[in-house]
């Protein structure tokens, strides 16, 4: 039998230059990838439709009939054919716009014919343009009644005469040259518990189904064994983390923790809250190294629990880290926790990339001989000259903007890896927050302090922005402060979006000098200016700041009570929460107008629509995830649509919920595949290309 890496251009109909054309098109190089080309929809040959029943949409149909009339009707752009075609329901016109003369030439006038085609509606009157026509006896004599797979193309590959009849055939070639009998991966004791077909069976309905409920049942089968051998890859990898690699052993809630528990927590924990401690504490003191994803909406009171965490930590005798993309947040966090422990007796530093070589001096001291405590920085944190007397946990914040990289290399600044807590404001769906971080444990803040106001949001367009402008003096005259945030710092011819200057020069001449004062902030700034910009507003003295995403995370200012996002619709959902997230943090009622132009795409409207509907983080997760995509949960990749070959991370969710279900209770009862019944996952998961995919098929 060939082997599955042997190339296409062996296959009958391809040869070199046609497998050369398939593989830069479609990626498929060889036999292997050919198998796992999946159909992407079928077309069903099986069904005729009488005239009087053709849906009302744009569907393929199959109709049986006789051709009774053909007239040839003269238009601006040619001539075209037109063919009355009828059977015992109705009639309906065929048309064709090109070749016109060849096919008035080969049609029989009163003849039966099977037609197959794609309707299109107008006026309410049906017509099938350049459809298939066979007389019916050659039908029937060819056996054309059947399930027709329909493969991903190009217009270049249709272009050079690689059509679906090539494809279709060289997938039966393949199929004659290698059989159709395949190594079994799923196990037959969960073949029969979960009424899965074989993998042969599936592989052969799943190309060339006998009928539609086998295509169901193919490619369930398929995608769980795509599911279930990502999910047995995850699992295994935070098991063998959590069993191989030793941890800091806090032992001890000490005189740290408990004098600020007691005595200077500044509002009551959430019970979200107090779960999400029990399950760090509980990490911390088990002597293995904790590796967990703390999940939370904007204004949950993550910082909180980070900070009880780090003291967990100094009561251990151990340093803290906490690590966040901008300098603006580290500050941000600097502040916070300066605050936090102003009353208590430690000591915490700020290094960014903008503190002088003096001081960093000062500070790389500090934390060589464990006279700093706690230190906040950017990704300064991770230069290899920046070293721990015994760094005992690392928190990173927004872990998403770090590259893997990067993150990883806080892991090495000890003896002993430090225990790893990583924040995000980003929710994601708790099943697919298990698969993107497989090997993390996860806990969620799912509720916000008491007392705090929902935002309210609002999407207005060009026509309203005069009713805007009034609102804005009104918030301003009541002592608040604004935030109108921009997409682009300089114009863009190809892009119609208001840029920051120029909203800085329109807000300037609605609000002038001297009764108002305007700050401005974007990501080109020196950090000096940055930080005078910000001071000024923090501050109170300027009541508008006019910015780009720069202020997305890291900015709190209880007093700005309204959020304006200029260009609303060239955000992504996310990102519109999270700025969202920069007002509500006070106790005025707060508001978030999304500015937009009139005309959308759907996705935007989608977007913003759901902003204005809901302030639930994971429900405005679970929609962005549907119109972006999951990304490349196991690489380094971390933004686009996950290459699985069958399965769906959105579609088939309750698929990925079961396969994780199963993964867990395989592992659990057999954590390193050595049992009998178990032989056919433990030669499966072998042959997984664990570096370059998240799943490579197994034939």
């Amino acid at each position: 039998m060939d082997s599955l890496k042997t190339s296409l251009e062996y296959l009958k109909g391809i040869g070199p230059n046609r497998a050369e054309l398939i593989k830069n098109e479609l990626k498929v190089s060889n036999y292997q990838d050919l198998l796992y080309f999946f159909p992407i929809r079928y077309i069903d040959r099986t069904r005729f439709y009488n005239i009087n029943e053709i849906p009302k949409n744009n569907s393929e149909v199959q109709i049986k009939g006789t051709i009774v009339n053909l007239k040839i009707q003269s238009k601006k752009k040619g001539k075209i054919l037109i063919a009355s075609f009828r059977d015992k329901t109705g009639i309906i016109d065929l048309v064709w716009f090109r070749g016109y003369k060849w096919i008035k030439e080969k049609i029989k006038i009163n003849s039966n014919y099977v037609v197959f085609g794609k309707i299109s509606w107008y006026l309410n009157t049906p017509k099938i343009s350049h459809p298939e026509i066979i007389l019916e006896n050659d039908f029937d004599k060819q056996n054309q009644l059947s399930i027709h797979p329909i493969y991903s193309s190009t217009e270049k590959l249709i272009s050079k005469g690689i059509s679906q009849k090539v494809l279709k055939n060289a997938i039966r070639s393949l199929f004659d040259r290698i059989g159709s009998n395949f190594i079994e991966t799923i196990p037959r004791y969960l073949l029969s518990e979960l009424n899965l077909m074989s993998k042969s069976e599936a592989i052969n309905q799943i190309h060339f189904p006998s009928n539609l409920n086998k295509i169901t049942y193919s490619s369930n089968r398929l995608k769980f064994e795509e599911l279930f051998y990502l999910q047995l890859q995850l699992i295994r990898k935070n098991i063998v983390h959590k069993h191989k690699i030793k941890g800091l052993n806090f032992n001890k809630v000490g005189e740290l923790f408990n004098t600020f528990y007691s005595n200077y927590l500044p509002f009551s924990l959430t019970k979200s809250q107090k779960r999400v401690m029990k399950e760090i504490r509980y990490d911390m003191g088990t002597g293995k190294h904790m590796n967990r994803l703390l999940q939370g909406d904007v204004g949950s009171g993550k910082t909180i629990v980070s900070f009880l965490s780090m003291l967990i930590a100094l009561d251990n005798d151990y340093q803290s880290c906490l690590m966040a993309p901008t300098e603006i947040l580290a500050q941000q966090h600097y502040d916070s926790l300066t605050s936090l422990s102003e009353k208590m007796n430690i000591n915490i530093s700020l290094l960014t990339g903008s503190t002088n070589v003096k001081e960093r001096k000062f500070i790389n001291n500090g934390l060589l001989d464990g006279s700093i405590n706690i230190i906040i920085g950017t990704h300064t944190l991770i230069e290899d000259n920046v070293k721990f007397k015994n760094l005992g946990i690392a928190i990173i914040d927004e872990q998403h903007k770090f590259g893997v990289a990067q993150r990883s290399k806080l892991w090495k600044k000890n003896l002993l890896p430090p225990h790893i807590l990583i924040m995000t404001a980003t929710p994601i769906p708790r099943t697919l927050a298990m698969t993107a971080y497989g090997d993390l444990d996860i806990s969620i803040i799912d509720e916000l302090p008491p007392g705090r106001k929902e935002i309210k949001t609002f999407l207005k367009d060009d026509s309203k922005r005069l009713e805007v402008f009034s609102f804005i003096k009104k918030e301003i005259n009541s002592g608040r402060q604004i935030y109108i945030v921009y997409p682009l710092i300089e114009e863009s011819e190809k892009m119609d979006y208001k840029d920051l200057m120029d909203g800085y020069e329109s807000i300037s001449r609605e609000f002038p000098l001297p009764k108002y004062k305007i700050s401005i902030l974007y990501g080109k700034m020196k950090p000096d200016n940055k930080k005078y910009e910000m001071d000024r507003f923090v501050n109170g003295y300027s009541q508008i700041m006019v910015a780009t995403t720069v202020i997305e995370v890291g900015v709190n200012v209880s007093n700005a009570s309204v959020m304006i996002i200029e260009s609303a619709e060239r955000f992504g959902l996310s990102q519109l929460h999270q700025l969202r997230g920069r007002v509500g943090r006070g106790d005025y009622q707060s508001y978030c107008i999304l500015m937009s132009k009139y005309n959308k795409s759907d996705d935007a409207k989608i977007r913003l629509n759901t902003l204005v509907e809901s302030n639930d983080g994971f429900k405005i997760a679970d929609v962005d995830l549907k119109l972006r995509g999951p990304g490349n949960i196991m690489g380094t990749k971390q933004s686009g649509i996950l290459q699985l070959k069958i399965a769906d991370l959105i579609k088939d969710y309750d698929l990925l919920k079961l396969s994780r279900k199963i993964a867990i209770k395989v592992l659990n009862d057999d954590p390193d595949l050595i049992k009998t019944k178990n032989i056919e996952i433990r030669k499966g998961y072998s042959l997984l290309n664990l570096d370059k995919n998240i799943w490579n098929y197994i034939s």
